[in-house]
């Protein structure tokens, strides 16, 4: 049984990608910020049959990842799936987005999918398999009014898994990017220079069936990047 770590994985897309994963027979580490949602996350994974264990984590900060890592490794066995999935969306003009609103994103969006990797990758390389899906967005291919801080750290996530894939493979390791147009998610509903209609935009079990499919292809096949759209928006 393989054991898949997904961050960011209470709400909307990682949670769903949890219980998707779960339900397919993975065993199921998960981590968030916040440990009340982690822990009734587990139970309700538990509930459902599934092998799950969690550690709550700011995926910014190297020392709390050093831990996360561990303590779900000494849980569910080593890491051969890795879902990045921690993200914030602060839409605003430009002139109104702060400095502190600049490096909360870049420190969410980027710097963690750093660090997580950075964990994760050697015991991978070194036991020649693992896959790596980095959840990225549309907008990691076009910008959008109110998304200069989104825009730019997605087209970071793009060219960090563009570059990896190229350096992991070579140790049978596939690295996935996933880029989801709009997604029904609480992080989408709370921006008011975005608008959608809820009904016909993508739903979190969209995507998570996506990252579903990008792993469970066979180990000598990569898709290197997928692009998920609504249907009719």
């Amino acid at each position: 049984m393989t054991t898949a770590l997904i961050t960011g994985a209470t709400e909307g897309i990682g949670r769903a990608t949890a219980f998707a994963l779960g339900r397919a027979g993975y065993r199921v580490g998960v981590c968030a910020r916040t440990d009340s949602k982690l822990r009734a996350l587990i139970k309700e994974l538990q509930s459902d049959g599934i092998e799950s264990a969690g550690a709550p984590a700011d995926v910014g900060d190297p020392g709390q990842v050093t831990a996360m890592v561990e303590a779900i490794t000494k849980s569910l066995g080593d890491i051969d799936a890795l879902v990045n999935n921690a993200g914030i969306l602060i839409a605003k003009p430009f002139e109104e987005l702060t400095l502190e609103d600049w490096d909360a994103t870049m420190n969410t969006n980027v710097r963690s999918l750093y660090l997580v990797t950075h964990a994760v990758l050697p015991g991978m390389r070194s036991r020649k398999r693992g896959a790596i899906v980095n959840v990225a967005s549309l907008a990691g291919r076009n910008g959008f009014a109110g998304g200069t801080a989104y825009t730019a750290s997605k087209h970071a996530v793009l060219g960090f898994s563009r570059s990896l894939m190229l350096e992991a493979r070579k140790d049978n390791v596939r690295v996935i990017a996933v880029c989801p147009g709009s997604v029904d998610t609480s992080m989408m509903r709370h921006q008011p220079m975005l608008k959608a209609e809820p009904s016909r935009i993508l739903q979190p079990e969209d995507v998570a069936e996506t990252i579903l499919y990008a792993l469970t292809l066979p180990e000598r096949a990569l898709v290197s990047e997928l692009d998920i759209r609504p249907t009719n928006p």
